[in-house]
């Protein structure tokens, strides 16, 4: 409505405008034979419209974008004009010295726009996005993937702390989400569909920090994990994941990870050898004779010759405990 309000006071305006300029135009008796003033109200209306549609069309163009054109283009006038002075301490005529001016200026001028364009995500100098910052002080962004997305603990950990700063999502995986969601296999296309509904509910959340970032193909590759991880470096942000190749990747790059997997195997309940823990049975293990059980916190405990108590509470004896990267298994015996 705002925006729909100032196209139309600008159209009136420029007709306003229009419309005096050729009122001043018909006093000077440039132009007796038509009536200038209105002439220039229609003109200066034209004019807004077509301003008005160039700039609809440029809706998609982004600040950042903008402003690293900008710079671009001052960098490249600036080398120009360097080159230009030194040309002229050579024995040249005029012609000669305004035409390599007007050369080396377009040729300058296109370079540094294009280049700046090309590698706008990697101009953390541009003065719009210096960021001041202690050093002793992270910044504090945290770039989520799509299984972490689709995991859903992540709302919850950041509701309770253990991850602060703000919350980060590539417009990449948003589009691998967006991808899984309109799949014709049944399990990624709820998978993706249940990642877009949390998304949807953290951004809902006031007390959860999120916003969308537009990472760029072509500066960052077509990878979505490979633009992750040109994106942390640019941006000097951590990666919260489940996924555990990408973290492995990541961490041998020095960025910092944040796996919830990890994260939950690490606050698991610390059980010991000989000691005794009550437990629901819930079905038959692998071997002859076992029966799985599981704590609280969701850790497997296998239990031996307890196959014909499947279904009922016993107490059982901790054995061992084996851990594996996918968490700890406990082996123990019945009472």
């Amino acid at each position: 409505m705002t925006l729909s309000f100032i196209r139309a006071f600008f159209i009136f305006v420029s007709g306003v405008i229009g419309y005096y300029i050729g009122t001043l135009l018909e006093l000077q008796r440039i132009q007796s034979v038509i009536a200038l003033p209105l002439y220039g109200a229609m003109l200066g209306c034209l004019f807004a419209l077509v301003l008005i549609f160039l700039e609809l069309q440029l809706k998609r163009v982004s600040v950042r974008g903008l402003s690293s054109l900008v710079f671009g283009l001052l960098l490249g006038i600036g080398m120009a004009k360097m080159i230009s002075n030194i040309l002229a301490l050579l024995p040249l005529s005029v012609f000669v010295l305004s035409i390599s001016e007007l050369v080396l200026t377009l040729v300058f001028s296109y370079m540094g726009a294009v280049i700046a364009l090309r590698g706008k995500d990697e101009f953390n100098v541009i003065i719009p996005y210096v960021r001041f910052k202690r050093q002793d002080v992270k910044a504090g962004l945290v770039l989520l993937d799509t299984s972490a997305i689709i995991d859903g603990r992540i709302a919850d950990i950041y509701r309770v702390n253990f991850i602060g700063g703000r919350l980060v999502v590539p417009r990449s995986v948003l589009e691998e989400l967006q991808k899984l969601a309109d799949s014709s296999n049944d399990s990624k296309r709820e998978r993706g569909r249940r990642g877009m509904e949390i998304l949807r509910e953290m951004q809902k959340d006031s007390k959860i920090q999120i916003s969308i970032h537009e990472d760029d193909a072509e500066a960052f590759g077509t990878e979505v994990d490979a633009r992750l991880i040109s994106l942390a470096k640019m941006m000097d942000a951590s990666i919260c994941t489940t996924d555990f190749n990408l973290g492995r990747i990541a961490a041998v790059q020095g960025i910092e990870v944040l796996n919830i997997n990890e994260l939950a195997n690490a606050v698991k309940l610390v059980v010991f050898n000989g000691e005794k823990v009550n437990i629901r049975l819930v079905k038959e293990g692998k071997e002859p004779g076992q029966a799985v059980g599981y704590l609280e916190d969701g850790t497997m405990i296998v239990v031996s010759e307890a196959r014909k108590f499947v279904g009922q509470k016993v107490d059982v004896t901790i054995t061992s405990v084996l851990q594996t990267q996918a968490g700890k298994i406990i082996f123990a015996k019945l009472d």
